[in-house]
């Protein structure tokens, strides 16, 4: 090595300081060992006298020959290994944060082995696509915080500047370039289509994989949508009806968003003959294809119950294996030995140090730099203690008043980097008999888990805590000085315990030292895996016995000196830092984390300087340490008898020992000094390998079958070496305590020999309970262990200790994972920490922090889902980032055998820590279930994980329908029309009534603009005849559009066409503001209907000749346009009157939510029968009011603005829904002013009105609105009644006097106008609650309010007299009986005749308006509606006296989701999405190709995007049992909506699929 003979303490500081930073950065896995070297040689290239290639590599550390052929060889790689196992190892470490977790070492091979095999079985994985916004929108600062917290992460404090610019570079270049790459690194499987290049060289084999080779195979063949249907991955076919008239493209995805549509680029569209509008459905084509791949384990046969939860039952597989050894028998550790001169207590112990030793070194503490600080003797350490007992117990409070009494539990807060201060005050509580609880300091009032910690505290009753003035300045104060209260905590008193602020006792007073007894004498803090934070008691007794055992097994000496890196306040830091050293007379070195981070090989120098016997580290001190050695010469290690390694125990620890040895043994370190030990906050101390006698063959290590340990099964591993794990024993367990092994779930059973379980242990060294929580101590603390009849074993009591393993040859202990890192999948258990160490072995360093993965388990459809949450860091590319995790989905899906539901990336330095800098995993858990993570990239595989998914309905050819007593329902009327044509009921109402005020029009501030009596109203329909006659040259029977804004007008020139003799067809304006959006939609109309001439107003004439309006469509063709604003006075010659009722009145245009366009025609008869049954249903008479707040041009809300009234003669107000966005209240007010009976409104009313006036209820009713008048509030819709909107406008009003019974919805559909309306003699509404499981097998199953998967529906509106309903099977025609779910067929005198297209499609019109039953009733002609529903008999009479039979609505059949052989409603599915957070404004669902899409509105910022998807998916799969697809977000108001309220779903699935809705991401499902 070219700098080996330089002197490096001779470079500047500056470059000293640079060098060191870049020691950490490799330290780290920051950096490649490559990148190491050439940063390194930059450095000291103007130092070096140049030689040829220079070798700046480590001297000592050789890359073992398993990565020889690597091309980038990893900085952690060890060297040869004493021990063979370890060579198919490599030392990956997980960053300084979560201190447990260090694991080194899973076997990279096994890595790039599993990754291999999925390259050969070619899965593509499409990409999630990215608004470019998206990057560009979110600030770097927002993405990467400076990392402030005082113990942060042991990168956060190295941030690099340059990774800012360098990520704002990425990030603005990076959407396309990674989008493309995306498709040219992937090859396809398809022969017919054409093979992408794969990127990668076919002849030279690659070790490891580099970032431009693809793992992700197979882009597939792009289908043109036109053309071929994609493969349906399900084995039903959707159920068609025959298609209408469908709007063309260019009018079917019309949405606001396509201007933009530029900025998506996700798979080139104009690549190999894709078109452009085809680059979503080419991914999904992609996710199709993935999903083609049969899942693992293989589905088996399901059970099928109607009435239980229909999961997949998994047969057990006969290759699993099971424990085949005989019960464990209890192992026991060797006698405590009995000691003469052993003190009564542990106070006892300093009592005698600090008064016959006291000038002997107790402690040193070192500064930041790593040199001594201070020492603190044996004498100053028992007067400073004797000091705080004094004070705490004299000078807090009044003698008759004490703050603090004996027994008391006291907080003790301080810093790592001070533990003299530490030591004296938990001493000084020892003394003063109090109960020290030592804590994290709290570093700001919403710090991760401080709720927990205040829970602790809570539950030990602690009001005062103790702390250094230092760090009290440091805690966050109030602007008025004063300490937070923390999130969650008890009010604290804080008392700072700094010597000068301490009394010396008075001469005669002495502190009570009593022999230890079962009373608590400390507190020690512990986390579950729920993160609940407990407090484990340890005894006085314990904690003397805890000392006396560890001085046994460690042979500790007197006088001896100990090199302590760990927590003092916790753990193995205190027991044997704290209070065995004391015991012991021991001279302590501590180390604090903050000096580690500054200096790795501090801990080594001081054991080097003071001659240490004994050092205490983790698996992490090793790594840093034999990492930076490479700049010390002069170490040896020789004196160290003890190299005790606390995190022995973790299952991948056995490489950082091995490594450490293999560098540091040539400076004196001896094999048989490195001692493993296995500890738990509830027993202490489990078990320690005692030092081995010099030369002694070392323990063997277990080689153990991934496979067996997922089973809880112990297999020696032979053959796969890529699924095994090395595990090292961690000694004998501790004299004097009995140990044995219990199965982890159920009762305590003891295990098999060969069987993995929970290790329990019965001492008198252990804890004694959980402080203040009985309940939760029985379970853990008095474990009774059983044989396998279920026989309790003994007496004695054991402590469970979280441990997991196994007891080896000659009584060995071996542990293989914790209980709270355990993942319970499918009945096969996973470690976490396992699962991170694949994770971290798929090239971590350039996308992730190697030190901040959270893995953790979510119950989702009956099981346990994986998944795993990583910081990404700054600079790492959208390609990088999707392209590793792929890979580590193959890794662990290849090793493990486990597939993950869910693995996200987030900002760096954006994921909740612990006080000492770990992940907070409880925290990230729960912000992951919120929705509150905000990742940056996120992957959701529940394609692959989700195996118990219920088995698809397989619908038998024929399969017959019910044939139980099926019912029609309705009434007929036979009745002799006062007028069989409405122009005749006007004109006798003109000559018999002329001044009878028959509409008033009324404006935003409530004011009437425009009356028409009926005189006035036929005066203005002959004016319109003669001018029609006159300019328009028609014939009869001619169509003729009439083009007005709602009013009064409107109805005039539609009765001076049925005047004129022509066929009036009424449509809706269109928007001025958006005439790119609804003109071509007017357009469409008149050149369906081959309208020969247009109705309209002047300022509407002149859009439709103006510049804005030819940008749209063809403004030179348009039919005759004749404005009816300034009418000369003419009659016409004559009025026509149709030789037959049965001849057309008028045609009802509608785009239906499938986004059908379909024109219904209304024949004379229809229209007057429809009329006579509304009055006769509403009771409508001449004196009557009715106000009306509806679009007036199709449907029933036309009939009731245009018609009904002429028909009635009662009066109509009309309030047009365009009003209400100007003044909210003007409908509500104007049925309170004019006190109206009768109203009709439309859902959207009814919700701007929820949402708008909610909150004004209170000002509404003080201005004096009173709704009590209002008998009957319906809602005109061709829907499901909208039951949570319904009972909110009525609980909303209710205070205004709207009583709860009268708001009811209306049913109509395009073959019959009116089925159902609410009358006013009839019954209320009646709701009925229907299972969900059943609905989707067709059948109807009433269940109670509030059961499990019910669905309340509410009855729409009373069937209207003349209509008869029939509930038929869709597929046979066949009648349905009552507990069926069937299609709604009407016969009505008041049916359209028909539809009108300018096809003719007859087979259309005969099967939707012509059509007979399959049997039953041959004979009568029925009209199809295309909505499923059922009817009910309820126990409620109608007005006859009859017993009240009420229709329910539940779907239109168009809108069906056909899935897994299942029918869905998509409002269902939709009404779940909506409440999966807070953030999601609408949704809307629909399938392509069997793959369900959901589109959701974020309302919220575009961080909060990705936080949708899992929450999405995990709604959906629980409450419905289908596994999303896709996962679109989008803007608010994306999701296009017509006037009546109603999604237009086929639009908006137009749209995505011709990549027009800028969405903000979209994640495709796995």
């Amino acid at each position: 090595m070219a700098d080996r003979g330089m002197d490096l303490s001779a470079l500047p500081k500056e470059v000293r300081d640079q060098l060191a930073e870049l020691d950490l950065e490799l330290s780290e896995g920051d950096i490649t060992q490559k990148g190491y070297e050439k940063k390194r040689a930059k450095l000291l290239a103007s130092y070096i006298p140049q030689l040829p290639k220079a070798d700046l590599s480590l001297p000592d550390v050789q890359p073992s020959p398993s990565h020889s052929a690597n091309p980038s060889p990893s900085p952690e790689a060890p060297g040869p290994s004493t021990s063979s196992a370890s060579r198919h190892h490599r030392a990956h470490r997980s960053g300084g944060a979560r201190d447990e977790r260090y694991r080194s070492d899973i076997h990279t091979e096994a890595v790039q082995a599993a990754l291999a095999k999925h390259r050969e079985e070619k899965m593509a994985l499409p990409m999630p696509t990215k608004r470019r916004s998206y990057f560009v929108q979110s600030p770097i600062d927002n993405c990467t915080p400076p990392d402030t917290s005082s113990a942060s992460e042991d990168e956060g404090s190295l941030r690099r500047k340059a990774a800012l610019s360098a990520v704002l570079a990425q990030t603005l270049q990076s959407p396309d370039y990674w989008i493309n790459r995306s498709v040219q690194s992937s090859s396809t499987s398809s022969s017919a289509s054409s093979t992408l290049s794969h990127g990668e060289p076919k002849t030279q084999p690659q070790p490891q994989l580099q970032p431009g080779a693809s793992v992700l195979a197979d882009v597939l063949a792009h289908t043109r949508i036109e053309n071929s249907v994609p493969p349906d991955v399900t084995s039903s076919t959707p159920q068609e009806r025959g298609s209408r008239v469908d709007l063309p493209p260019a009018i079917r995805g019309m949405s606001r968003g396509q201007s933009r549509s530029s900025m998506l680029d996700t798979a080139d569209g104009k690549r190999k003959g894709v078109p452009v509008s085809s680059r979503v459905s080419t991914k999904i084509q992609q996710l199709l294809n993935t999903l083609k791949r049969p899942k693992r384990p293989p589905l088996s046969e399901f059970f099928l119950d109607d009435s239980e939860e229909i999961v997949e039952v998994p047969r057990p597989d006969p290759n699993t294996p099971k424990p085949e050894g005989r019960q464990i028998i209890p192992v026991k550790g060797e006698p405590l030995g009995v000691v003469s001169n052993w003190p009564p207590a542990l106070q006892a112990a300093l009592a005698r140090w600090g008064a016959t030793q006291a000038k002997s070194p107790a402690l040193t503490a070192l500064d930041i730099t790593g040199k001594p600080l201070y020492t603190l003797t044996y004498g100053k350490l028992w007067s400073r203690s004797l000091k705080l007992a004094y004070t705490l117990l004299n000078k807090l409070g009044t003698k008759t008043e004490p703050v603090l009494q004996t027994g008391d539990r006291v907080a003790l807060v301080y810093p790592n980097s001070d533990p003299a201060m530490f030591w004296v005050a938990f001493y000084g509580c020892l003394l003063a008999e109090v109960i020290p609880v030592p804590i994290e300091v709290p570093l700001s009032r919403q710090d991760a888990g401080s709720q927990q910690i205040g829970f602790l505290l809570g539950s030990c009753g602690v009001s005062l805590a103790l702390t250094s003035e230092v760090c009290l300045k440091g805690l966050p104060k109030t602007p008025n000085g004063e300490i937070v209260q923390f999130k969650g905590w008890p009010r604290m008193k804080w008392v700072v315990t700094d010597t000068k602020y301490l009394t010396k006792p008075s001469k005669d007073w002495q502190p009570h030292i009593p022999t230890a007894n079962t009373d608590t004498a400390y507190i020690e803090y512990k986390a579950s895996k729920e993160g609940t934070v407990m407090g484990v008691a340890v005894s006085k007794i314990a904690m003397l016995t805890h000392c006396q055992a560890l001085t046994q097994a460690c042979n500790y000496c007197e006088g001896e000196t100990l090199v302590n890196v760990l927590d003092c306040k916790k753990d193995m830091g205190m027991w044997h830092g704290v209070l065995t050293s004391v015991m012991n007379r021991i001279h302590t070195i501590t180390v604090p984390y903050a000096v580690m981070k500054a200096c790795p090989m501090s801990w080594v120098q001081r054991v080097h300087i003071h001659k240490a016997r004994v050092a205490l580290v983790k698996c992490r001190d090793l790594h840093w340490a034999m990492m930076a050695h490479k700049d010390q010469k002069d170490i040896n290690l020789s004196s160290i008898r003890m190299l005790i390694v606390a995190d022995g125990a973790n299952p991948w620890s056995v490489s950082s020992c091995d490594a450490f040895l293999n560098v540091f043994q040539s400076h004196g370190l001896r094999p048989e000094v490195i001692c493993p030990c296995a500890t738990s906050p509830e027993a202490l101390t489990v078990a320690i390998r005692r030092p081995g006698a010099r030369g002694a063959p070392l323990p063997a290590r277990a080689i153990l079958s991934m496979g067996g340990l997922s089973h809880g099964v112990i297999r020696v591993n032979t053959e796969d070496k890529n699924s095994a794990l090395t595990v090292q024993d961690v000694g004998h367990i501790m004299p004097g305590a009995l140990m044995c092994i219990v199965k982890p779930d159920g009762s305590p059973q003891l295990c098999k020999t060969d069987e993995i379980g929970e290790i329990v242990i019965n001492s008198r060294a252990g804890g004694t309970m959980y402080y203040g929580l009985p309940g939760v101590t029985k379970n853990t603390f008095e474990v009774i262990p059983v044989n396998q009849a279920g026989a309790p074993i003994g007496e004695i009591p054991f402590a469970r200790t979280g441990l997991l393993g196994f007891v080896g040859p000659g009584s060995l202990v071996f542990v293989v994972g914790k209980i709270e890192g355990l993942l319970m999948v499918s009945g096969r258990r996973h470690n976490a920490d396992d699962l991170v160490a694949t994770a971290l072995a798929v090239e971590p360093v350039k996308t992730v922090y190697r030190g901040r993965i959270a893995v953790f388990s979510v119950t989702v459809f009956y099981d346990e889902r994986i998944v795993i949450v990583a910081e990404q860091r700054p600079d790492a590319s959208e390609e990088d980032s999707f392209q590793w995790m792929s890979r580590v989905l193959q890794a662990i899906d290849g090793i493990h055998q486990v597939g993950l539901y869910c693995l996200a990336l987030v900002p760096a330095n954006t994921l909740p820590k612990t006080p000492l800098g770990g992940i907070h995993i409880c925290e990230t858990k729960q912000s992951f279930l919120d929705g509150n993570l905000h990742p940056c990239n996120i992957l959701m595989c529940p394609h692959t994980c989700v195996t118990n998914m219920p088995k698809p309905r397989q619908k038998q050819p024929g399969e017959p329908s019910s044939v139980t007593a099926c019912n029609l329902y309705g009434t007929y009327f036979f009745i002799r029309f006062q007028h069989q044509f409405l122009s005749e009921a006007l004109q006798w109402r003109a000559q018999t009534d002329p001044d009878h005020v028959l509409y008033v029009l009324l404006n935003s501030k409530g004011v009437p603009v425009c009356t028409a009596t009926c005189a006035q109203l036929h005066k203005r329909a002959e004016k319109i005849t003669a001018t029609l006659l006159e300019r328009g040259g028609l014939n009869t029977g001619d169509n003729v559009v009439l083009l007005y804004p709602p009013g009064i007008d409107l109805i005039a020139a539609f009765y001076g066409c049925l005047y004129a003799g022509v066929i009036p067809v009424t449509v809706r304006p269109p928007h001025p503001q958006n005439l790119s959006a609804t003109l071509p939609t007017v357009r469409m109309i008149i050149d369906v209907s081959k309208a020969a001439c247009i109705l309209t107003t002047q300022p509407l004439m002149r859009i439709l000749r103006s510049r804005e309006a030819a940008a749209s469509v063809n403004v030179k063709t348009w039919p005759t346009i004749i404005d009816t604003d300034d009418l000369p006075r003419k009659r016409p010659p004559h009025l026509y009157k149709p030789p037959t009722a049965e001849m057309l009145a008028y045609l009802d245009f509608s785009v239906s939510t499938t986004g059908m366009l379909t024109g219904v025609k209304m024949s004379h008869a229809a229209i007057s029968t429809l009329c006579r049954s509304i009055k006769l249903q509403c009771e409508l008479y001449s004196s009557r009011q009715i106000a009306i707040c509806l679009d007036p041009y199709c449907g029933l809300g036309f009939v009731l603005w245009c018609l009904s009234s002429v028909y009635s003669g009662h009066q109509s107000i009309l309030i047009p829904p365009l009003e209400l966005e100007t003044s909210l209240p003007v409908w509500l007010s104007t049925l309170s002013q004019y006190k109206i009976r009768d109203t009709f409104c439309s859902y959207s009313v009814m919700e701007l009105c929820t949402k708008g006036l909610g909150t004004q209820t209170e000002v509404l009713k003080a201005r004096g609105l009173n709704l009590s008048c209002v008998r009957s509030c319906v809602v005109v819709a061709e829907e499901r009644p909208r039951l949570a909107l319904s009972q909110s406008f009525s609980k909303l009003f209710k205070d205004l006097g709207l009583s709860p019974r009268a708001v009811s919805t209306a049913f109509g559909s395009r073959v019959n106008l009116a089925i159902g309306l609410q009358g006013t003699s009839g019954p209320d509404p009646s709701t009925v609650y229907v299972d969900m499981k059943s609905l989707r097998h067709d059948r109807v199953r009433l269940v109670e309010k509030g059961a499990p998967q019910s669905l309340p529906l509410m009855e729409s509106g009373t069937i209207l007299p003349g209509v008869r309903v029939i509930i038929v099977n869709p597929e046979t025609r066949g009648p349905l009986g009552d507990s069926h779910l069937g299609e709604i067929w009407v016969n009505s005198p008041h049916s359209a005749s028909g539809y009108y297209t300018i096809y003719g499609e007859e087979s259309l019109q005969a099967d939707h308006f012509n059509t007979k039953l399959s049997f039953g009733d041959p004979q009568t002609l029925w009209s199809r509606t295309g909505y499923l529903g059922f009817i009910k008999r309820t126990e409620l009479l109608d007005a006859s006296g009859d017993r009240h039979d009420a229709l329910f609505v539940v779907g239109s059949l168009d809108e069906t989701l056909e899935l897994r052989g299942l029918r869905y409603h998509p409002i269902d599915i939709e009404t779940s999405v909506s409440r999966a957070h807070r953030s999601i404004a609408e949704s809307a669902v629909f399938t392509w190709t069997n793959l369900l899409v959901v589109v959701a509105e974020l309302s919220g910022s575009e961080q909060e995007a990705l936080d949708l998807v899992p929450l999405v998916t995990n709604v959906v799969l629980e409450e419905h049992h289908l596994i999303v697809g896709v996962v679109v977000i989008v803007d608010p108001g994306v999701i296009p909506i017509n006037s009546r309220g109603e999604k237009q779903r086929m639009h908006l699935r137009d749209s995505f699929l011709a990549d027009q809705l800028d969405p903000i991401y979209v994640a495709y499902n796995m």
